[in-house]
């Protein structure tokens, strides 16, 4: 279970503060993948980052037993002037055992499916190299929960295939919170449905019923 207490988070603007959320408290229970949905700018991935522990809140507290992944696909944490192969040798030496560290390079550099840009620096690859580049080494290592930020849309459809393939195959054994504008992967990788609204924050058993209740209140025709 992921317990969020009291959870606050706001950003300077020109016409003032603006909260993304305000005295947020919920529970997301064991065992369940759980999609996130709202309109554009609603939250849902500062939410993944805070849970992520890649953003920081106002106050409040996430508290859970359980281990849970960087973002899954973040690109933003690479360093640039490192080829990919060295930035996963760097990432794989903190999450792994020695003996583990040449089969996790492996992994990343076949499900990346980069080639010669493997061995070349990140600042040399476009935004969706690198973003499939984040994901395979998010993929490498086994995490409770994976926080997963529209990554099935990158590459063509050979490579979204793949990563769907191993997204369910990742399910048998863990659990995912995902945010995608696209209900039809909501519908097959999660469970239930957290609706990030303009009236707060609701979690939902059933996912239909969160996508219906976004619909009516955006005012929105999704399938």
């Amino acid at each position: 279970m992921i317990q969020i207490r009291n959870l606050s988070k706001s950003y300077r603007t020109p016409a003032g503060r603006h909260y993304v959320f305000q005295d947020l408290t919920l529970d997301i229970p064991s065992g369940v993948s759980v999609g996130l949905i709202g309109r554009n700018g609603a939250g849902k991935s500062t939410l993944l980052r805070i849970l992520g522990g890649m953003d920081r809140p106002d106050c409040g507290k996430v508290h859970t037993d359980r281990s849970i992944s960087w973002p899954v696909g973040l690109a933003s944490g690479f360093q640039g002037s490192m080829t990919g192969r060295e930035n996963v040798k760097f990432v794989a030496r903190l999450y792994a055992e020695k003996h583990e560290l040449p089969e996790k390079v492996a992994f990343v550099e076949a499900f990346a499916e980069l080639g010669k840009h493997f061995d070349m620096p990140i600042k040399t690859y476009s935004s969706g190299m690198k973003s499939r580049l984040g994901f395979g080494l998010s993929m490498a290592f086994d995490f409770d929960y994976y926080l997963v930020d529209e990554v099935t849309a990158v590459g063509d459809a050979s490579f979204k295939n793949k990563s769907a393939r191993l997204i369910e195959e990742k399910r048998q054994k863990s659990q995912f919170l995902m945010v995608s504008h696209s209900m039809g992967e909501i519908r097959r990788f999660c469970d239930a449905a957290l609706l990030l609204g303009r009236h707060g924050v609701r979690y939902y058993n059933q996912i239909d019923e969160a996508i219906e209740a976004y619909k009516k209140e955006e005012d929105v025709q999704v399938v």
